[in-house]
This record gives structure tokens, sequence and C-alpha cells, in this order.
């Protein structure tokens, strides 16, 4: 699983990490972090307006294979404080080097679930006493979610994002096919409705089997109904 920041491929860098700032200042936190997870490849891709000195030590040691803000948020569907990740194996590991860089382990993950089977983790931190933290998480955390529903999108819909993550492009006929194949459809069958040849239609099921990294073509439906691309019948 590689780690991609996504600031170095997308041209609206600036806008996002302007947008984290602003955060931070209206929300009085000290920093903001924000990862997408492929549905496709598992690659964790992001911005951050972290140091830029912890940041490339983050990348370097791979700490986003153990870091559990990333791993166990991903599998949470409400804000998760990092304190529950205390006992993690990977949590010191990775928050015991942060603080020779002036960062502390007191943070707030807010998860976030696409049409297309990704998964964005907006991460906030603020360093201060335990009960300061608890007042602020409960009066910040409605807009932290909606603010990651809406950074989510808009990095999500970005073409050059969507490279990055290496999301399938599957044509409009592939969708059509794999649908009629939901719908429990033969080849001859799919032919039939749509005026093609069957082996046009199998030339569509290889292309598309190729694209969603699948053996078979029902594992290819499986995929393509988790990415949102058909419907299951």
């Amino acid at each position: 699983m590689d780690l991609i920041d996504l600031s170095a491929h997308s041209p609206d860098d600036a806008t996002r990490g302007m947008f984290l700032d602003q955060l931070c200042q209206k929300l009085e936190l000290d920093y903001a972090s924000y990862a997408a997870i492929s549905p496709v490849t598992g690659t964790v891709q992001g911005y951050a307006n972290y140091p830029d000195d912890w940041k490339r030590f983050y990348t370097k040691s791979k700490f986003h294979l153990i870091d559990p803000t990333l791993a166990l948020s991903a599998r949470s569907i409400a804000p998760v404080d990092w304190k529950r990740f205390s006992s993690h194996e990977g949590f010191d590991k990775v928050f015991g080097p942060a603080r020779d860089f002036g960062l502390f382990s007191q943070g707030l993950t807010v998860p976030v679930r696409g049409p297309f089977g990704d998964c964005g983790l907006l991460s906030v931190t603020r360093e201060c006493v335990e009960g300061d933290w608890a007042k602020l998480k409960r009066k910040i955390v409605g807009d932290l979610q909606t603010a990651a529903v809406h950074f989510h999108d808009a990095v999500m819909q970005d073409d050059s994002v969507a490279r990055v993550m290496r999301l399938p492009r599957v044509s409009m006929r592939e969708k059509e096919i794999l649908q009629w194949v939901a719908a429990g459809k033969s080849q001859q069958d799919i032919g039939d409705i749509l005026g093609i040849s069957h082996r046009t239609v199998e030339v569509h099921l290889r292309s598309v089997r190729e694209k969603l990294g699948a053996l078979t073509t029902p594992q290819a439906v499986g995929r393509a109904i988790r990415l949102g691309y058909i419907q299951p019948e």
C-alpha cells in the first residue's frame, strides 16, 4: 500500500491547503489532515498542514502502514477520538517520534463514505488539557462532519485525483452489460437486447474484467456493485 501526497498531482493543492488552514483557525485547532483510501488499490493519498519535516519523516518511515488513526478510523462510521487507539501497538510507534516534531497524540478523525466505495478521513489535532479537549470536541464535531463531506466530495470530483487513486473508468456500455449480467442474462440474451453480437458482448466483458481487476465476470459484477457502477438485482 502506497502513500501519495495529492498536492503533487492536483492543481487545486493551494486551495485545499488553504481550506485546512482556515479550518484550524476557525475551530481553534493546531493541525488538520485529509486522507483518501482507494477502494481498488488500498493506496492512501492526502493533504496535511503538518510541518514539512514531519510529513517527510512520516512518509519515509512508512507510518501509514501502521497508523491506527488511518486503518481503524476507516472501519468506523462515526468520529473517532484518538485515545481509543492508545493501546494499539502502532500508536506509540507513530506518536512517540511525533513528539520530537512538536506534535501530540490528542486528536479526532471523521470518516466519510463515498459513492464508489471510497473512504475519506478528516483528522484534526489540538494540544490542550483533556477537559478543554472534551469541550472543544462537543463544540466542533458537527462542523467537522460537514467539512469532511464537502472536502471529500471536492477531492473525488477532481479527475487528476481520480487518476492517482486509480479508480477504474468503466464505459456506459460496459456498465450496461454488467447490469444485464447482474440481472441473470446470458451473453446471447444481452446481445439480442442491445442489438450487438454475443462476441461484442464478450469483448466488453473482457475489457471491464481487466479494468476492475477481476478474474471472472461474477467477480467483476460484485466489484461494480461495490463501486456503485451498477445496482444489485
